[in-house]
Order: structure tokens, then C-alpha cells, then sequence
């Protein structure tokens, strides 16, 4: 894969597997952005067995299948739904039929693990709460700039080890490369993608929940403009946010579409976290004209300045977790309520934002 390409970002870890061969088995179904092969490598090292795949485009099967050479191609979703031995349900729809496929894979009694953003509108929201309700199955989202990141992995380590006390603000910085002639259509329907906030915004409210322990959050101002893409009209290359949690942590972010084309990797994420003692950075991607390497995290606190590459070091724990919860039914790698949180302010933020030009 690509991997400069953020289409086609598809991390790898070390496997550390959490049960027996065949104990977990999932398939893949809508390949249409390619987190999806993401999301699989992490089920996989994680010990889950990826069985089959579908979607309506052959192209798109035959190199699934090509990566994934077990993997048998089903002949509709409906084959996958009636396949008893499937547990899970990983997709990366087009970003609005995300819901509508999730709520079709919950009413067949099996776990939904979605790209983010996991839907579009509040509409859908309401109706992917009811039937999760419904059914008691999962509606599990890839928020991938944390969950698959070693470096923000580790910072929410240290900040459960209470390294630089209680968290009082978190600033996001998540900019991207557009690689306009790769991109299909859809990824410059506003309607389709659900605009820049909702999509990779939501990759930063998870960051500042989760590291905040906020349950809720109110937004204080968001702002989308198309500086650079005239030639695309419904394409919205830059957002930010201002957000205050319940807990009263704050937060500030920056997402775009905007990365310069000499830059060594699709783009320089970087999470800078405030504490009571001290504060941490994660430069995620590259650490700027030092190293291409990413999962840099540098931190100072009462005790000194400190500085850790963790690449190959922390694993992502949380696709085994996401195992064990959908065989226990337990939330230790994410909570329902956080996942649909984290969905329901980012397209708040969307829906408030002011257009500036």
C-alpha cells in the first residue's frame, strides 16, 4: 500500500494475539476508502480471522483479495449476514451510506466496526443509537489517529500514569494531503462526505475526549473555508474548533486538506497536551526535518524534559480489546456511549460552522 497516500494509510504492528485461531472471525464488507485495509491488519494481528469480503465492485474485491489471499469473496451481503460463524462486520463505506450499512449488519446480529466518520447526519445518529439498543450489537468506529498511532497510544499512558496530572486542554493539529486526481468522486460531494469537521475533525474530538475524560462537550465555535480547491466547490479544505468539555477542559483543533506536496509522509499530525504538571507533544507522522520516523512524543513535567520514539515499542492494544468486548460484551476498548459522542459533536460542529472564504 501507499502509504503516503492517506487514502491508502494502513498501519502494521506487531501481532499479539488475544485468542485461538478461528476463535474470531470477521469480514470485510464496502471497500471504498482504504482504511479499511487498516482496520483489518489490526482484527488480524490481534488474532481475528478475516474470512470474507464484499463489495459491488470487482476491482476493488480482486485487491482485497490479493492482499488478503484467504480471504473468500462473498457474492452479496446478504451471504456474509446469513454466514453464522461471522462475529463482525469491519467496513469503510462512502462516508453517508456508513449508517444505513450499519444498521443493516447490527439487524443481522453481528458487531459493526466502521471507518470514521461512522455517519453524516443527527438523523442518523438517532437511528444508529435505537437500533444498537434494538439488537445489543456494537457500533464501533476506527478514530485511526489515536487508536493506530503508537505515539498518541503511549501519551495516553502517561497520562493515565498521571505524568503531567489533570488534563486541562488538548490542541489537534490534523492536516492532510488532498491527492485530488487519486480521490473518487465522492470525496468531494459535501453531501456524501459530510464535510471536513465531521470527517477528519472527528478523529480530534475523540483525541480530546479521550485524553480529557470528558463525557460530553459543548461547541464554543467552528469555523470551514475552501482556500485552495475552487476547482472543487463542495470540497472543504480547511476547519477548526473550539470546544469546552463538562469537565472544563478545553480544546482547540485544526484539520485540512492542505499538506505541501516536499512534505516526506501525507501529513504532520501532531496532538500538544496540557496538564496541571506538565504537557506532552506527539508528532505522529514525521518528526519535522529531523526524522521521517513518526510516534514522537516529547514531554516536560516537574521532573525533567523528556523525549520517547515509540515506534515498534507500544502495539495497538485496542483491536484486541474490540475482540474480547465483542466475545465478553464488555467496553473496554471503547465505550458505545463514547464512539456515538464523539458523532453526534462532530457533526454538531459541522452543522454551527461559519464559512469563511
Amino acid at each position: 500500500m501507499n502509504t503516503a497516500d492517506g487514502m491508502n494509510y494502513a498501519p502494521q504492528g506487531k501481532p499479539n494475539p488475544v485468542v485461538a485461531p478461528g476463535e474470531f472471525q470477521f469480514a470485510a464488507i464496502a471497500l471504498d476508502h482504504g482504511h479499511v485495509y487498516g482496520m483489518c491488519n489490526g482484527l488480524i494481528e490481534a488474532g481475528g480471522e478475516l474470512v470474507s469480503v464484499y463489495d459491488p465492485d470487482p476491482m476493488k474485491v480482486a485487491r482485497f483479495v490479493e492482499r488478503y489471499p484467504h480471504v473468500r469473496a462473498a457474492a452479496s451481503e446478504e451471504e456474509i449476514f446469513a454466514d453464522s460463524r461471522i462475529r463482525l462486520v469491519a467496513s469503510a463505506a462512502i462516508t453517508f451510506e456508513r449508517c444505513a450499512l450499519g444498521l443493516r449488519v447490527m439487524q443481522a446480529g453481528k458487531d459493526y466496526f466502521t471507518d470514521k466518520a461512522p455517519l453524516t447526519t443527527l438523523e442518523q445518529l438517532e437511528d444508529a443509537k435505537r437500533v444498537a439498543s434494538e439488537t445489543g450489537r456494537k457500533y464501533m468506529v476506527y478514530y485511526g489517529e489515536r487508536l493506530h498511532n503508537e505515539g498518541a497510544v503511549f501519551a495516553g499512558q502517561l497520562i493515565e500514569q498521571g505524568a503531567i496530572g489533570r488534563v486541562v486542554q488538548v490542541m489537534g493539529w490534523g492536516p492532510h494531503r488532498t491527492n485530488a486526481k487519486s480521490r473518487p468522486a465522492w470525496f468531494f460531494e459535501r453531501e456524501k462526505y459530510g464535510g471536513i469537521l465531521c470527517d477528519i475533525g472527528s478523529h480530534q474530538i475523540e483525541q480530546f475526549l479521550y485524553y480529557t475524560g470528558a463525557k460530553d462537550a459543548t461547541v464554543a465555535q467552528s469555523r470551514i473555508a475552501n482556500y485552495h480547491h475552487k476547482q472543487y466547490p463542495e470540497l472543504e479544505d480547511y476547519g477548526d474548533v473550539m470546544l469546552t468539555g463538562d469537565n472544563g477542559a478545553a480544546s482547540y483543533f485544526r484539520v485540512d486538506w492542505l499538506t505541501p506536496d516536499g512534505l516526506s509522509t501525507w501529513g504532520d499530525g501532531r496532538t500538544l497536551i496540557l496538564g496541571t504538571d506538565g504537557y506532552i507533544e506527539i508528532r505522529k507522522y514525521v518528526d519535522l526535518a529531523r526524522s521521517p520516523e513518526g510516534d514522537q512524543v516529547y514531554m516536560a513535567n516537574h521532573e525533567g524534559e523528556y523525549h520517547f520514539s515509540v515506534r515498534g515499542q507500544v502495539g495497538f492494544p485496542f483491536f484486541g480489546q474490540l475482540i474480547l468486548d465483542c466475545i465478553h460484551r464488555t467496553e473496554n476498548a471503547m465505550t458505545q456511549e463514547h464512539a456515538f459522542k464523539v458523532a453526534e459533536l462532530s457533526v454538531l460542529s459541522q452543522n454551527l460552522a461559519v464559512r469563511m472564504e
